[in-house]
């Protein structure tokens, strides 16, 4: 009797074995996923309520939101950018005027042949009122000096019109530097003018160009109104105007301490 119920047995777990693990048996993966089901809907213990799993909460982002630093940007900074960016626009605006004289320059050396040397004025009006009194005006040209005066008597703010510099200066880029100092003035009311002085410098850049004489001013005057502080009133202004040379007749050599020439034993 045992013998018999023995053998089926031993038939049946070889059948079983030989049986391919796919076939009527659940993948172990499912099997586990299954377990995981059961074991999440499960109670936690006996005679406990089940606990309900909660999904993690979704994150939203605002492509629209600016940085935080791009956000910090104050009227200063404003300024400050502003400012150099229009200090850029007249630096660009001064390097075309350049291109074009020099474009002058060469359609005439082309068309006429060319010409020798070329001239240069230099000319300084005042146009400031009696309530700044002009008592220092120096004008340097390529690095030596042109004009130098000083006077607190009054006679050099009475000319209104003076000539700086007449004469040749070699072909090219030059440069011209401005100093001037002017005095309160005034009586009654405004005495107090007298404590103030004011001192304004500038610089202008210019090309001499062959075969034509360039006349550049500069003007000094008061810009904005009564309520511009005065510090802020005295400026400078440049004007530049470029004709041939009277005659076409040739220019003779520049001479030692002229604009763009060392003086005699020195350099430019």
């Amino acid at each position: 009797m045992v013998l018999a119920l023995v053998v089926p047995l031993a038939a049946y777990s070889v059948v079983a074995l030989a049986q391919p693990a796919g076939k009527g048996a659940a993948p172990a993966s499912s099997a586990a996923a299954a377990a995981s089901g059961a074991a999440s809907t499960a109670p936690a213990a006996s005679g406990a309520s089940p606990v309900a799993v909660s999904p993690a909460p979704a994150v939203s982002v605002d492509m629209a939101t600016k940085p935080a630093d791009a956000q910090a940007v104050t009227g200063a900074t404003y300024a400050v950018r502003l400012r150099d960016l229009e200090q850029r626009v007249d630096e660009l605006k001064d390097q075309i005027r350049r291109s074009h004289t020099r474009l002058a320059l060469l359609s005439d050396t082309i068309i006429g042949g060319g010409a020798a040397g070329s001239r240069s004025e230099v000319e300084f009006k005042n146009e400031m009122s009696s309530a700044f009194q002009l008592t220092k005006a120096l004008f340097v040209i390529d690095g030596q000096v042109q004009y130098n005066r000083a006077d607190e008597g009054g006679a050099l703010a009475d000319q209104k019109d003076i000539p700086i510099y007449s004469g040749s200066v070699p072909p090219g880029d030059h440069t011209i530097q401005v100093a001037l100092t002017f005095q309160g003035n005034g009586y009654g009311v405004f005495s107090y003018l007298r404590g103030y002085k004011f001192e304004v410098k500038s610089s202008h850049a210019f090309t001499a160009v062959e075969g034509k004489t360039i006349t550049i001013t500069a003007t000094s005057f008061e810009k904005g109104g009564v309520t511009t502080p005065l510090e802020q009133r005295p400026t400078i202004e440049w004007q530049e105007k470029l004709q041939p040379i009277a005659g076409g007749a040739a220019v003779a050599a520049p001479a030692a301490g002229a604009p763009g020439v060392p003086a005699a034993g020195g350099k430019k």
